[in-house]
């Protein structure tokens, strides 16, 4: 009889999104079941890879009430289940999860720290984050940060003395380099976002403060001004409740010319092959997905020196690194590359390789399969 793991997440996104294949994977050695918050995303995940689904709702904000209605209703679960492992992402998720395991005694209770929210809060919210993340810690046996940043923090902010252990190179699923490559399909779709004679800036994300995009349009409105050969495509969603743009840069992102606003996509591929460079000004991170899909798909990277980015981008191998919130080195590093082909080139060159020998994705698939079959 195979053993149980339950891998549970706040929103089902997250698991549908970011471990695309994975529980499919992993259903081969185990019975999976998959926990999130309900949703049509859930449906896709059962389909998909083929396991098991249910639905707790789960708030990703603090909620007092509604957080213990989710404890218990996890408690339950968990006592019916009987797993051998619960295995959590993402912050709420992972304290509800580990804490409801704890109580449940389940043998193995194991946490990724995707990103880390309190390094860039300050005053009483903050010390109510770190206590979070110390009970998440805590209730937990196992402790997997996702890059060598998250590690720092946790051990800096003294949130555990528990081993801290990042799977392979860091990044919680590696990437399909067959899915992600100039393939004649995705350059056939690319060629309808490309413009000839234009250096094609991309960013992809949710249009929110926390991902800089402030200051990446403040800094394109800027560069533009002086050269009008320049475009910015911006690929994601407006998130307007949580951590909305400014009114005037949400304008602009609209109806300025030499900006692309293309929302949310399923396949972002076209879009990073029709252009020159991602850039990624985020304020915090885990291990960002879509600086190493770019890097995949050959596209070198101006990133913000915060966790995961620092680690993917090699400084002038296949990207620059800036300091965070600062739109003076945003706008010269936009402004380097727009008037340096060559050296652009030459970093977009070496991006697919350094993504390939890193972070290849059944790496990372057999780097966590042995971590579950060592410990169970």
């Amino acid at each position: 009889m195979k053993k149980k793991l339950i891998r549970t997440s706040t929103i089902p996104t997250s698991l549908e999104t970011l471990l695309k294949g994975q529980l499919k994977m992993l259903s081969k050695h185990y019975e999976v079941v998959a926990v999130s918050s309900p949703g049509e995303k859930m449906k896709v995940l059962e389909e998909r890879e083929m396991v098991r689904t249910v639905s707790v709702p789960m708030e990703r904000r603090i909620s007092l009430v509604k957080d213990f209605i989710s404890l218990i209703r996890l408690i339950i679960l968990f006592a019916k289940e009987q797993p051998d492992i619960v295995h959590s992402i993402t912050p709420k998720a992972g304290l509800l999860s580990m804490l409801a395991a704890w109580i449940t005694r389940v043998p193995v209770r194991m946490h990724t720290f995707t990103g880390l929210v309190f390094p860039t809060t300050t005053g009483k919210m903050q010390k109510l984050l770190i206590a979070m993340d110390r009970l998440t810690c805590f209730c937990a046996t196992h402790i997997n940060p996702e890059g060598e940043g998250v590690k720092r923090d946790l051990i800096n902010y003294k949130i555990t003395s528990k081993p801290l252990h990042v799977i392979a190179n860091g990044n919680v699923n590696g990437i399909d380099l067959e899915y992600f490559d100039r393939i004649p399909e995705v350059m056939e779709k690319a060629w309808l976002y490309k413009k000839e004679g234009t250096f094609t800036f991309c960013f992809v994300g949710r249009m929110v403060k926390d991902k800089g995009v402030n200051e990446l349009v403040h800094s394109f409105l800027r560069l533009y001004q002086e050269d009008d050969q320049v475009r910015l495509l911006l690929v994601g969603p407006f998130e307007t409740e949580l951590d909305p743009v400014l009114p005037e840069v949400e304008e602009q992102i609209l109806h300025h010319p030499g900006i692309c606003f293309m929302g949310f996509q399923g396949d972002v591929r076209p879009f990073l092959a029709a252009s020159d460079a991602l850039v990624f000004p985020s304020y915090r991170e885990g291990f960002p997905n879509v600086v190493i899909q770019a890097g995949a798909m050959g596209i070198p990277a101006i990133v913000t020196d915060i966790n995961g980015c620092n680690e993917i981008v090699l400084p002038d191998r296949n990207g620059v690194i800036i300091p965070s919130k600062n739109e003076q080195a945003l706008y010269e590093a936009m402004k380097y590359f727009a008037s340096h082909s060559v050296e652009v080139e030459k970093m977009a060159a070496n991006a697919r390789t350094l993504i390939v020998s890193r972070y290849e994705q059944r790496m990372v698939w057999d780097a966590l399969l042995a971590e579950y079959k060592s410990i169970i």
